[in-house]
């Protein structure tokens, strides 16, 4: 045993890297599929609302840990040998893009059926009428909830600990086995992530406030 010191801490700041990247990739995946799944969900073709919603309903309604335990040890059992990189992506990406996707369904059925009508009067069919009218809308209000999501992908990330990816939690894990200091070992650890989530955290305030501002006028 060892003394927690100044090549631990740096140690688990390096993860910090790697919570950073497994986010960023998380959320733009996430985002793209976000919005396939909003699109579906309004779309007019009853098959896809359908098919959106159950997509949504599955990955809302299990827990982050579960899909990822599916798409790490389920995909050797289909033949397919990736790596915790891989499943955590993967999984993150899902996820992500079931919430995101219920955000911004609410944000585009926010917007006024007055603005609908106003399309369609304008002979403008489904996708010029998302394009140019619905979605340039449904971004203000969706975007105080899409940079405070931000924060959960963040935090969700630490669960892939569990399949063995070396992010920030995994670090945290690493050095208390080696210095059994779990008190400093995991302060450090969650005064990472606050540093990480709180600018984001008070940028969705901001955003939020910026906005009911507006609306007030």
């Amino acid at each position: 045993m060892r003394t927690f010191g100044i090549q631990d801490f740096w140690f688990i700041l390096q993860a910090a890297q790697w919570t950073v990247l497994l986010s960023l990739i998380a959320f733009v995946g996430g985002a793209l599929g976000g919005l396939a799944v909003a699109l579906a969900r309004t779309a007019e073709n009853a098959v896809a609302r359908r098919l959106a919603t159950a997509f949504i309903q599955v990955f809302q309604g299990t827990p982050l840990l579960m899909q990822l335990f599916l798409v790490f040890f389920g995909a050797p059992v289909l033949g397919l040998e990736i790596s915790p990189w891989v499943a955590a992506g993967v999984a993150l990406i899902l996820n992500t893009s079931a919430f995101l996707g219920e955000i911004w369904r609410g944000s585009i059925q926010a917007i006024p059926r007055g603005q609908w009508e106003a399309a369609e009067a304008l002979g403008l069919h489904y996708a010029a009428r998302m394009r140019h009218v619905v979605l340039p809308q449904a971004w203000k209000i969706a975007l105080p909830p899409t940079v405070g999501y931000m924060v959960q992908v963040i935090k969700g990330t630490s669960l892939a600990a569990i399949i063995g990816f070396t992010e920030i939690t995994r670090a945290g894990q690493i050095i208390n086995n080696a210095t059994f200091q779990p008190l400093i070992v995991f302060s450090v650890v969650g005064a990472i992530y606050f540093a990480l989530c709180w600018p984001l955290s008070l940028w969705a305030g901001r955003i939020e406030k910026r906005r009911a501002a507006v609306l007030a006028r």
